[in-house]
C-alpha cells in the first residue's frame, strides 16, 4: 500500500519545499505551486480511481455480470488517461491495483510476457493490453 502513496507523496513534498523556498519573495505564486503540485499528487494517487477490487473478487463479478477487468497501478499515465476519458463510466469498471495485489499482479505478467504493462482490460476473459477508451466503453454491458 505504501507503494501506491510514494509517487503523490513525492509530488506534495515538492509543492511544499518549492513553496517555503519561493513564499517570502511571492506568496501567491508559491501558493499556485503547492496547489498544482497538490492537484498533480491527487491525480497520480489512487484516490481517483473507482472502489479496487481484489483479482479474484474481479474475476468472479466479471464472469457474473459482464464488466470488463482494468489492470492498473498508481502513477501510470495509461491507466490514468484510461480512466479520465471514462468519466463516470469508470464506475461500471471493475478496477484491480496490481501493487495492492499481488494476483493481480501475476495475472498482467502472465498475459505480457512478463512484464507489468498496464492497464491491461480483460473484457470476456480475453487480455487487451492499453485499448482505447472509446472502445472500453463500447465493451461495456448496459447499465441495469
Amino acid at each position: 500500500m505504501t507503494r501506491a502513496w510514494a509517487l503523490p507523496t513525492l509530488f506534495l513534498l515538492c509543492g511544499i519545499a518549492v513553496a517555503g523556498l519561493t513564499f517570502r519573495e511571492n506568496p501567491g505564486e508559491a501558493a499556485v505551486i503547492l496547489l498544482v503540485l497538490a492537484l498533480v499528487a491527487v491525480a497520480h494517487s489512487p484516490l481517483v480511481f473507482p472502489r479496487v477490487t481484489g483479482a479474484e473478487e474481479a474475476r468472479r463479478l466479471g464472469a457474473a455480470d459482464g464488466r470488463p477487468i482494468v489492470f492498473w497501478r498508481p502513477g501510470c499515465k495509461y491507466c490514468l488517461r484510461l480512466r479520465a476519458r471514462l468519466g463516470r463510466d469508470a464506475d461500471r469498471l471493475l478496477w484491480v491495483d496490481i501493487w495492492r495485489d499481488p494476483a493481480g499482479a501475476a495475472v498482467v505478467r502472465a498475459v505480457n510476457d512478463g512484464d507489468e504493462t498496464v492497464p491491461t482490460v480483460f473484457v470476456a476473459g480475453r487480455p487487451h493490453v492499453n485499448p482505447e477508451p472509446a472502445w472500453v466503453r463500447s465493451q461495456l454491458p448496459p447499465p441495469a
